[in-house]
């Protein structure tokens, strides 16, 4: 299949490109590279550089022709979402309705969307599954909520297939050491841990110790990157066998405290990693921990990488190898 990802040189993106060549896809990357690398990007893969912000350019992407495409373009700070509300509306909501329309327009009827268990809310209950009540607590799971509504009505209207993916906390990296290039000014945890062991940072800030949790620190299903890769694989596969739309939750069903991951990252990397309690942010709930049991009746989907130690460990070798290729001095000497 002809694939556009878009987004395709970020994080997520890359994982996901890496993925999908595997299965002998043909891929265009459609990046802006605000936040995207291109020390992210594959040679023999076409790159276009346009912005989800520009009709014109994705105009000009999709007229040539794709089969599907993937969206993993947005901002994805929840904290950072409840100060400038109107950043994220502009990028996740306007961005998406003209990817919409544009895919709509040049018939590239099939969308893998990466949205987020910041849908939820504070949880009714654990494990969330699919059905759990959505009321998200920060306006960035209300973006990527009404997003997954727009996607509802494009399907109805214009017969567009979309799978909205809802990951957990996504972490980790590549474990063959492939992709390696490092999120700019990272907001989530295991990277900040990373930043704290590599001295990059002095602390790591624990947002909140007072949590009705088994140490008082929010707890999180991290699912790690390479897994949710190959559920958007899994993903694509449903849509053409299937025809049909389709909205599953991707986690690893084990919650992760603040304090158990700084733990094992002291652990692997050797390094002290200093932390220091913080107030709560807001729109933060204490636990969130996924049921994936739908992605696995539905997908044949399995987490394979998303243990502690491999989250842990995966993200340390990129941490390492960027360091080292960049001569930083330090803990690497």
């Amino acid at each position: 299949m002809r694939i556009l990802v878009i987004g395709g040189a970020g994080y997520i993106g890359s994982h996901v490109v890496k993925e999908l060549m595997k299965g002998g896809h043909e891929i265009a990357v459609f990046d802006d590279l605000s936040t995207g690398l291109a020390m992210n990007l594959f040679p023999e893969n076409k790159f276009i550089k346009g912005s989800i912000l520009n009709t014109a350019d994705l105009d000009a992407a999709f007229s040539a022709g794709y089969d599907a495409a993937v969206h993993l373009a947005a901002l994805k700070a929840a904290g950072e979402s409840m100060l400038v509300p109107e950043q994220y509306s502009v990028h996740n909501i306007s961005g998406t309705i003209n990817i919409l329309n544009s895919a709509a327009a040049h018939g590239c009827l099939k969308l893998l969307f990466s949205s987020s268990a910041a849908i939820f809310g504070d949880p009714q209950y654990l494990p969330i599954n699919e059905g759990h009540p959505k009321n998200p607590a920060n306006y960035y799971g209300f973006t990527k909520f009404e997003i997954e509504r727009f996607m509802e009505w494009y399907d109805r209207l214009k017969g567009l297939k979309f799978a909205a993916l809802r990951y957990f906390n996504a972490a980790g990296y590549d474990p063959e050491g492939v992709l390696y290039g490092l999120e700019q000014n990272p907001a989530n945890l295991l990277p900040v841990i990373m930043e704290a062991a590599c001295g990059m940072r002095k602390e790591v800030s624990v947002f909140g110790a007072d949590y009705d949790t088994r140490d008082g620190t929010c707890i999180r299903d991290y699912v790690h990157v390479a897994d949710l890769a190959a559920a958007h694989v899994l993903s694509l596969d449903y849509l053409v066998r299937e025809g049909k739309s389709l909205r599953v939750n991707l986690g690893s069903e084990k919650g992760v405290s603040v304090r158990e991951m700084i733990e094992a990252a002291r652990r692997i990397t050797g390094q002290p990693i200093p932390s220091e309690d913080a107030p709560r942010r807001p729109g933060d709930p204490a636990c969130l921990v996924a049921s994936s049991s739908y992605a696995r009746e539905t997908l044949g989907w399995q987490p394979a990488c998303s243990d502690i130690d491999t989250l842990v460990a995966s993200t340390w070798q990129a941490y390492r190898k960027n360091c080292q290729e960049n001569s930083c001095k330090g803990v690497f000497i």
